[in-house]
């Protein structure tokens, strides 16, 4: 299925006469990509994931991307719902265990666009190993990380990216742990392409996406969300609208800053902006280089084999 079938349904798809419906002017566009008999959904008043959602809805939008050619994977987590809610191939994996996942759909089928939406934790604590080797061997994921700044869908425990002082359920008096700077991890590991952006900058969060669709190798996106019940009330940073007013005053856009430069903390800047976009080769194309090196004339080429017999049939 296209996007602008999706978006724009014929006439012999839509509702017989006679029936209650909104007209196709009034919808949101975006509906077209969610399992509306799921909502309504779980994340709580003022939590960010849902923008992030719509964000990414017009990225699809925007990029004219095959759906049919389009795999979503998830692990545990708040943010881990959204493979629940879009209407896609979609994957719901174990904690931690997104990118191992997503990386044997990609190994299995390349032509597939394989994303990774997650959360800080699940990517960074438990899946942490398989975030630095993803992006030290190339693979060509594209990987949203919704950054809450905490395990939230667990009681609100300190995470790998919580800043110093900020207050959770197992550090009642400040955390005192160095967080981690993901866009310097990520970049540091051999990330092609690097961005970070809020919540609030939605715009800007929905263009990067757009890019990364078109970049071959590691694509890493930061989005920095809300959690208003488990991060927000213990640190009195107000209610949703308050951190978006937060995140607008706070928020200085600098694009190709260095990632070591870029670290947040409890109550200072947040940079954002798209910090980096290079090229090297991928994970795949290392490897057939690998083996025509190695094996010459005797290396065969599965997905050469495969278009030859499409052409045949075809033809």
């Amino acid at each position: 299925m296209s996007i602008n079938e999706l978006v724009n349904p014929s006439p012999a798809n839509a509702e017989p006469a006679g029936t209650s419906s909104i007209s196709p002017d009034l919808l949101n566009p975006v509906e077209s990509f969610l399992r509306s008999d799921r909502i309504p959904h779980i994340w709580c008043p003022g939590c960010g994931i849902g923008t992030t959602v719509n964000c990414f809805g017009q990225a699809l939008i925007e990029s004219k991307i095959d759906l049919e050619s389009l795999a979503l994977v998830s692990g545990i987590g708040c943010t881990g719902r959204v493979a629940g809610y879009v209407k896609l191939d979609s994957f719901h994996t174990t904690h931690g265990r997104a990118i191992p996942f997503a990386t044997g759909l990609k190994l299995a089928n390349p032509k597939l666009n394989v994303v990774v939406y997650s959360g800080d934790g699940d990517l960074s604590a438990i899946g942490g190993n398989h975030l630095i080797h993803a992006a030290r061997r190339n693979i060509d994921l594209k990987v949203i990380c919704v950054n809450n700044l905490i395990y939230a869908m667990t009681g609100g425990q300190t995470a790998p990216t919580t800043p110093g002082h900020a207050t959770t359920a197992t550090n009642p008096y400040g955390t005192f742990e160095p967080a981690f700077n993901l866009p310097h991890l990520v970049e540091a590991a051999g990330a092609v392409y690097v961005a970070r952006w809020t919540t609030f900058h939605v715009r800007q969060l929905a263009r990067s996406i757009s890019e990364a669709f078109s970049k071959k190798g590691f694509s890493f996106i930061e989005v920095i969300s809300p959690c208003p019940t488990l991060y927000q009330r213990r640190n009195k940073m107000g209610d949703g609208l308050e951190t978006m007013k937060y995140y607008k005053e706070k928020s200085k856009t600098r694009h190709g800053a260095p990632t070591g430069e870029v670290g947040l903390t409890l109550n200072g800047e947040i940079v954002v902006g798209k910090f980096v976009d290079r090229d090297r080769p991928d994970y795949q194309t290392m490897m057939r280089a690998q083996y025509v090196e190695s094996l010459g004339a005797r290396y065969v080429n599965e997905m050469e084999i495969e278009a030859e017999t499409e052409c045949s049939v075809c033809g």
